[in-house]
């Protein structure tokens, strides 16, 4: 039996409070925190915005009591948030056969219920330890994001230079930009050339907070403060401490948590919500949103006050349409990456494509330009990509991307096909498509193949 506290995060997702208030009392003796969740339905939020270790996931939830189905929804909804995040099941014995199925489509490992306390602890240590074993490994040993925001436009030079000169500040800084600029990569290359790089980067999606866990998510809370909440917890601010926090989608707030947002910068503190002890934090605060704010701002929609508190630094990020120079040498980046990453052999742009990219509007910005170059490149025959991989319309029919393309229907035809090509052989077909195997089985599990 473990003897000494783990430094995880762990995150147990079951309907049935007995089982959570079980399960956690054990874990919570092992492991530094453990968090517990009633409703699957939150756990896209839990997943996307806290960096658990391992998730103990039940098999059956109250839509349907017996069959697994909804364990091996939430299981292939976790994985593809995060791929790498480390899932065990909860089953009961009668469910041990579709344990096993759950392993196949990608979980760590499963525990039976009723669970035997050494058992349990034996397999949350092993599957903490091999998440981290890959997470390390997986770690890239420089920052990558200045690759994608640099470029040789001199709408970026412009940009950059504003950056290097003020990263090194603890100046305050609002990214301006539309939708798949890079307002996020900017604000993470920020912190990077910061003298906080050692210290935390905490991202805040602002317009994925509800307004009744806004306080809370931000501020943190304590042990009885409303219904949930079952113990302490601190907010986003706290964890950034020393560090940055980055608030991404900040026009999105109504104007009431404008001002308890502009309270705590004022501040330069925090009251968790049910307590009246603040608590001080030091952030540098960068800031970011698609919308016209200072419209907004004239508008009453946006606190003026708050604008001018966030925005010391005020940073437009170009739209890719002005960025023509730095157009080819994206594309060869994403190309690059994905060859790699799906095992291709295309290594190329061909010359007619590099044209085309260069007349094409790009209303998605960076983010719709690297999912074109992913979908060319999985479906790639050749060593070159051609402009028929990119777009699936001709230059008379006004080059556009055929953006209701059904990426799922796509997966399920190359998995489908690989299959067939291999005979049915899985870890052939895995070796193909350049996945695990137990990504494969997670795929094969999902389209039902």
């Amino acid at each position: 039996m473990m003897t000494t506290t783990l430094p995880g995060k762990i995150l147990i997702v079951d309907d049935d409070m007995d089982v959570l208030r079980a399960a956690r009392l054990l874990l919570k003796r092992h492991f530094e925190q453990v968090d517990f969740e009633r409703n699957p339905q939150k756990i896209p939020y839990l997943v996307s915005n806290f960096d658990y270790d391992v998730i103990l996931l039940d098999m059956n939830f109250t839509r349907d009591l017996s069959s697994g189905k909804e364990g091996f929804e939430w299981l292939d909804r976790i994985l593809d948030l995060k791929p790498q995040s480390s899932v065990v099941m909860f089953t009961a014995y009668g469910d041990v056969e579709m344990a096993v199925r759950a392993i196949k489509a990608g979980a760590t490992d499963f525990v039976l219920k009723p669970w035997e306390n050494e058992k349990l602890l034996a397999t949350m240590q092993a599957a903490f330890n091999k998440h981290r074993a890959a997470t390390q490994k997986e770690k890239p040993a420089n920052n990558t994001d200045g690759e994608l925001i640099t470029g040789n436009s001199a709408a970026m030079q412009q940009v950059m230079d504003t950056v290097n000169r003020v990263a090194a500040t603890d100046a305050n800084i609002l990214i301006l930009g539309e939708n798949g600029t890079g307002k996020d990569m900017l604000a993470r290359h920020i912190h990077h050339l910061s003298q906080r790089n050692k210290q935390p980067f905490v991202s805040v999606d602002l317009g994925a907070i509800s307004e009744t866990l806004f306080e809370s998510e931000l501020f943190g809370h304590v042990k009885g403060a409303f219904t949930d909440a079952r113990e302490d917890r601190n907010g986003r601010f706290e964890e950034a401490n020393s560090g940055t926090i980055f608030l991404d989608e900040i026009g999105n707030i109504s104007l009431p948590f404008q001002a308890k947002l502009l309270t705590v910068l004022q501040n330069r503190s925090v009251t968790k919500v049910g307590s009246n002890k603040t608590i001080p934090v030091d952030v540098r605060l960068i800031c970011a949103t698609n919308r016209h704010i200072q419209q907004m701002a004239s508008q009453h929609l946006f606190r003026q006050d708050l604008l001018y508190r966030i925005n010391t630094i005020e940073i437009q990020l170009p739209p890719l349409r002005e960025r023509l120079e730095d157009i080819v040498p994206l594309a060869e980046h994403f190309l690059q990456l994905y060859r790699d990453k799906y095992k291709r052999t295309v290594s190329t742009l061909h010359e007619s494509l590099v044209q085309q990219l260069k007349q094409y509007e790009w209303p998605g910005n960076i983010r719709e330009l690297q999912h074109a170059i992913e979908r060319a490149v999985i479906l790639s025959q050749g060593k070159s990509l051609m402009p028929k991989d990119v777009f699936v319309k001709s230059p008379a029919k006004e080059q556009e991307l055929d953006t209701g393309y059904n990426l799922e229907e796509m997966e399920r035809t190359i998995i489908t096909q690989a299959m067939k090509k291999v005979n049915g052989n899985i870890t052939e077909a895995a070796r193909e498509l350049g996945l695990s195997r137990a990504a494969l089985y997670r795929r094969l599990e999902k389209y039902n193949l």
